[in-house]
């Protein structure tokens, strides 16, 4: 492969993993079941993918796609760039042609590329690598979009850190004193996380009650965007380690921070970036699950999104299909709001809000935000912002 035997674009692939393997002094590559390429409708990822189309690579695992965007669907509501479509259009083409899984979802380890307990993995995307590591107890690093793809190609990955069972010990103790309420706490609970460890392996304790999926999934995606968090431990929740001492594989933490309330508060406050009246909500980031679109409609049913806003929920395909079997779909398209597939907060085709204010449950999607202000509020706040503007 890396002389070109197998054509030029494994030969790139190839070429990206054997540099990262010699960078991290790795002794050799190991097989990989699956990956999951952090994709998006930009000029960074289309080089890369059309790099390797173009010289005939295809895929040997299993290897999903992150969100682009439905040009014809957001075409028909805003005027997007020309050359920003055409981006996209490429990206996806492009990875048709290597053979990828053309999911467009940030969520796959819940429906479309599941990993399984123990096996090495090539994940990225910001919820996917401490999900896949943490929640599953799969083997990956974080990686980039660039190197989850030439992995998919190779079917290999270089064996060096969380590939390696001694470098996948806890760093930092989180006594965790807050209340955790709901999956909206458990979003603060991963920023502050991920802010104050910055790069390591959280340990929390003190965790009242057994996480829900979306409270995980939540945790992983918002520590991994305010800090590098490629894997955490819930002890005796999450699969790898029942107590603490097995967590720091017998060390001593590093580290001990304590997180209660006020801390949340002070991440909440923190997030606001003005009080205005919002201008549309935006919901899904990471993609909402099957369950917090039915509540989206349990909240709507029977109401109006006020004329002056717009209601937006991101989700997969997956989810989607099921949301419109159950009738979750046409209950929030029923109050003017939307359900989208594809796409994600971080992508051209909002750019008819770049100066409005945006309103989000999503602490990841205020920080990647493509608008010029934004609010971040419980679920519950975001629908009467939509529905009266008088959401906190």
């Amino acid at each position: 492969m890396l002389n070109g035997e197998f054509g030029a674009g494994t030969q790139k692939a190839m070429e990206l993993l054997v540099a990262i393997g010699d960078a991290y002094d790795a002794e050799k590559m190991i097989p990989i079941s699956r990956a999951h390429a952090a994709s998006s409708g930009q000029e960074g990822d289309l080089y890369f993918v059309e790099l390797l189309a173009d010289g005939g690579a295809k895929c040997r695992v299993p290897t999903s796609t992150n969100p682009v965007y439905d040009i014809k669907y957001f075409h028909r509501l805003f005027d997007v760039p020309k050359d920003e479509a055409e981006v996209a259009r490429r990206v996806m083409e492009a990875y048709k042609r290597v053979g990828a899984i053309l999911s467009w979802s940030c969520v796959p380890y819940l429906s479309e590329n599941i990993p399984l307990y123990g096996e090495h993995v090539a994940f990225s995307e910001s919820s996917a690598t401490p999900y896949v590591n943490s929640v599953i107890g799969a083997y990956t690093n974080r990686e980039a979009a660039q190197s989850a793809l030439a992995a998919g190609i190779i079917g290999k990955t270089p064996k060096y850190g969380l590939h390696i069972k001694e470098n996948r010990k806890g760093t930092t103790l989180i006594d965790v004193r807050a209340s955790l309420r709901d999956e909206f706490d458990y979003t603060l609970l991963g920023y502050y996380v991920g802010k104050a460890v910055g790069y390591g392996i959280p340990v929390l304790t003190g965790i009242p009650r057994p996480p829900n999926t979306e409270e995980l999934i939540n945790f992983c995606a918002m520590s991994n965007t305010s800090g590098a968090i490629s894997m955490f431990y819930f002890p005796g929740y999450t699969v790898e380690a029942s107590k603490v001492k097995e967590a720091f594989q017998g060390d001593t933490p590093k580290e001990k921070i304590t997180v209660t309330d006020k801390e949340l508060r002070g991440v909440y406050e923190e997030l606001q970036t003005t009080s205005e009246k919002a201008d549309f909500v935006q919901l899904g980031c990471p993609h909402y699950t099957l369950k917090q679109i039915g509540k989206v409609a349990e909240l709507l049913n029977g109401r109006k999104i006020r004329e002056d806003s717009s209601f937006w929920v991101c989700t997969s395909a997956t989810a989607k299909l099921l949301a419109d079997k159950s009738g979750y779909t046409s209950t929030i398209e029923k109050a003017g709001g939307h359900v989208v597939v594809d796409t994600c907060i971080d992508e051209p085709c909002w750019v008819a809000y770049k100066q409005k204010v945006g309103m989000t449950d999503s602490p990841k999607g205020a920080y990647y935000r493509r608008f010029k202000e934004v609010r971040v509020a419980r679920l519950q706040d975001c629908v009467e912002a939509a529905v009266n503007g008088k959401g906190r």
